[in-house]
């Protein structure tokens, strides 16, 4: 049975998406292109980017894309899976600076 809330995206849905907003596809596909050519970063450096920001954000079909995308940039699978777990050290990180404002909530309940 097909996961309901993650479908697979389709070229119908690609097409129905450029039929509703055709400027905008277009804009965002010269966009995309632009971001991840070869710049002062190499376009498998910024795909394995793109790895590690989609395992952030939690997006299903950019975690297939851009992995798909960074191995025909020439990642291995090894320098893939060191992106994730960046991603996963910074989600991580994020959680623990926030700490701070707990720490500082904490600490005036005291004198309150």
């Amino acid at each position: 049975m097909p996961d309901l809330r993650f479908p697979k995206a389709t070229r119908a849905h690609a097409d129905h998406r450029r039929e509703l907003a055709p400027q905008a596809e277009d804009a965002f596909r010269a966009f995309s292109k632009a971001v991840f050519a070869d710049g002062a970063l190499d376009a498998r450096t910024k795909q394995l980017i793109a790895v590690a920001t989609a395992h952030v954000t939690q997006c299903p079909w950019c975690i297939e894309g851009h992995v798909k995308a960074a191995r025909r940039e020439g990642a291995s699978d090894e320098q893939i899976m060191e992106a994730v777990w960046v991603a996963a050290e910074m989600r991580a990180g994020a959680a623990y600076a926030h700490s701070v404002k707990v720490l500082e909530i904490l600490s005036k309940g005291k004198t309150d």
